[in-house]
């Protein structure tokens, strides 16, 4: 074979070799986008929403715990025996009402004694001052016996103030709970007697999310139902805590309802709502659209049949509707459903199309 036709045959061997290496690496190549493009060519079924202006009553929605208006466990201030009870457990007591007397035998005989000493004084202090102003005897002599009649006297005062301590009386309008001691006993200042409470009227403590501080004042009214009664009551917010929790972020709110049917028990759970100003032109979004993010919340808005993300700032809430504050305008149709399925510029194939009105 000629030299010629040698090289002629290699070449073409080597542009063969050349052009089938060429075609598989090709095919490989449209093979991966094709996989990689398949799923994004699928079109996503969704629901839509076309937003439109709604009139929204603001509402917060919270949990709370009833107290009583006051509430004081009774002890006696002094040592001693029980001689005497003067209530019933349960029953109603007025303020300043004798409840339990602690033995005073002791205290009682000192005080007489102290007394008779400030008798005998007087009588000596009068006795000094007719002779004092005859010049009989040196103010100093005086002096003596009139400090000692302010001794008797500071003695008499101090003593009244500890014997008062041994009769245990009630301090508020209020009902008595169980007792815990009997006649007989020995109480100190630690022995629980009974406990007091006030339960007309009662307080509601509960706690808003602080973005709401501004919203709310005392005077306002609140509505909350109790457990185990289906009955709406209404109270009167009457203090606030004058600053937001740092860990919780939550504002401490007191309201009081007057209980004058003691229907409503301290100690209780309950559900409260606060109706806030009324939006006249509120822009709603059901909640499921709404997509929880670290910088934020996102939706997708449709446009031209693909899905466009758009971060949004959210305001109230209820269990169907968020408010958006900004990132929507009225008219855009955003995805109700499907949205986990949706990728930014996803084809959109609609299968229902609902408004506000629905």
């Amino acid at each position: 074979m000629s030299k010629p036709v040698k090289s002629i045959l290699i070449l073409v061997a080597v542009v063969a070799v050349g052009y089938l290496l060429y075609s598989k690496i090709f095919t490989g190549e449209e093979q991966v986008a094709q996989g990689v493009a398949g799923p994004m060519a699928q079109k996503v079924a969704v629901d839509v929403y076309v937003v439109s202006p709604t009139a929204y009553q603001n509402k917060i929605v919270s949990t709370g715990t009833v107290l009583p208006n006051e509430d004081v466990e009774l002890r006696s201030e002094i040592a001693g025996r029980v001689t005497n009870i003067n209530f019933e457990e349960g029953s109603r007591v007025r303020k300043g009402q004798l409840l339990l007397t602690v033995n005073a035998a002791e205290m009682q005989a000192q005080l007489q004694k102290l007394q008779s000493n400030q008798k005998l004084y007087r009588d000596m202090e009068q006795r000094q001052r007719t002779l004092l102003e005859k010049d009989y005897i040196s103010r100093q002599e005086y002096d003596q016996v009139s400090n000692q009649l302010a001794t008797a006297t500071a003695d008499i005062q101090a003593l009244r103030a500890t014997l008062d301590k041994a009769y245990v009386r009630a301090p508020f309008n209020g009902v008595v709970g169980l007792r815990q001691v009997s006649e007989g006993s020995y109480v100190t200042a630690t022995t629980p007697i009974a406990r007091i409470v006030d339960v007309s009227p009662v307080k509601i403590e509960f706690a808003i999310p602080g973005r709401y501080s501004q919203m709310i004042k005392e005077g306002d009214k609140i509505t909350f139902t109790a457990e185990g009664s289906p009955e709406n009551y209404e109270a009167k917010i009457y203090a606030i805590q004058p600053n937001i929790d740092p860990t919780t972020r939550t504002l401490q709110v007191r309201a009081l309802y007057a209980n004058a049917n003691e229907e409503v028990r301290p100690g209780a759970f309950v559900r409260i709502n606060i109706g806030l100003k009324e939006v006249e032109e509120a822009i709603l979004v059901p909640t499921e659209s709404i997509i929880p993010e670290a910088a934020g919340h996102k939706l997708f808005l449709v446009k031209g049949g693909k899905a466009v993300p758009q971060m949004v700032k959210i305001g109230q809430r209820s269990e169907t509707l968020i408010q958006i504050l900004e990132g929507v305008q009225p008219g855009d149709t955003i995805i109700q459903s499907g949205v986990l399925q949706a990728r930014p510029g996803s084809d959109l194939t609609i299968r229902r199309v609902k408004s506000s009105g629905e």
